[in-house]
């Protein structure tokens, strides 16, 4: 999550979505990392392009990006363009497919 401080739509987001996210299966897939736009990009995130506008999610998976949501307009919208995002991951060739299967695979199992 890029930010900066006092942002409206962060603080909203924080206090709707935050305490939920976190437990939630995506949230546990793809943990939320806040990341302040006016400071230094962390070394990691070097390859993302960092937009004025806050708040952006960005969806990394293994130092590539696989999409971002712009803005936070409220939760329903929020899961909406998270469940897409997650399906991108999960799509063919991206390796998310085989996540997916070790998962099933585990679950049968255990």
């Amino acid at each position: 999550m890029f930010e900066q401080p006092d942002c409206p739509w962060c603080q909203a987001f924080d206090r709707e979505i935050g305490p939920i996210y976190r437990k939630s299966e995506d949230g546990l897939r793809a943990p939320l990392r806040h990341v302040d736009i006016d400071k230094p990009l962390p070394a990691d995130l070097s390859f993302v392009q960092v937009e004025r506008f806050t708040p952006v999610f960005v969806l990394v998976d293994k130092g590539r990006e696989i999409g971002r949501i712009r803005g936070y307009g409220g939760e329903e919208m929020f899961w909406t363009q998270l469940y897409m995002l997650m399906q991108k991951l999960d799509a063919p060739g991206t390796g998310g497919e085989r996540t997916q299967a070790r998962e099933k695979t585990s679950r049968a199992s255990g």
